[in-house]
């Protein structure tokens, strides 16, 4: 089995509690602390290293195995095509090989639910970046400016400036007197400059 939380502060019984109903004990469970953005996850890898033809790999839920699905449908093909195993989906029924007897037809049936997960997931990525854009030229339209916002100049901002810019003060002083951060200030004397 295997088990993957996005972060150290994520609960994993859920999905420990399915395993066990699904008839895995604790010694052949894998789990994983850390975003499926990709599978260089250590626990991963060590099960896949580990995997024999034959074998059963379950998971509670597809992403649990990964979140972008190009990399999940590689993964699957690597594991059911190369390594000859089986994969279980818990949640899913559709996405089960393991059904010796049907076993072309489950493979089948399970590849034709992953190409279908895969395009409706990278459907729905093209359509939130359509939104945003369009979001974006909507809020812009109506005046709202986007990006982080314009730094005014402190009050004493040409007295330090001077000093700085004739040597008689380091930067580092100069941002302590301004009380302003090392970019705020380069980003500053670059708009004073006109250089911005």
């Amino acid at each position: 089995g295997y088990i993957r939380v996005s972060s150290a502060d994520q609960n994993e019984a859920r999905q420990v509690i399915a395993m066990r109903e699904a008839g895995l004990d604790g010694n052949h469970i894998y789990m994983d602390k850390q975003s499926g953005k990709d599978f260089d996850r250590p626990q991963y890898q060590r099960l896949v290293r580990r995997l024999r033809p034959g074998d059963l790999l379950c998971v509670q839920s597809i992403d649990r195995l990964g979140r972008n699905y190009e990399e999940v449908r590689e993964q699957w093909r690597v594991l059911t095509k190369e390594k000859r195993v089986d994969i279980r989906v818990l949640d899913m029924p559709l996405l089960d090989t393991s059904t010796a007897t049907e076993n072309l037809d489950k493979r089948f049936i399970a590849d034709l639910v992953l190409q279908i997960l895969s395009y409706t997931a990278e459907k729905e990525r093209t359509n939130i970046r359509k939104r945003q854009a369009q979001g974006i030229e909507v809020a812009r339209a109506h005046g709202v400016k986007m990006g982080r916002p314009t730094k005014d100049y402190p009050e004493n901002w040409q007295t330090v400036y001077i000093k700085w810019k004739q040597n008689q003060i380091l930067a580092v002083d100069a941002m302590r007197e301004l009380n302003l951060t090392k970019p705020t200030f380069y980003r500053l004397v670059k708009r004073y400059e006109g250089k911005d």
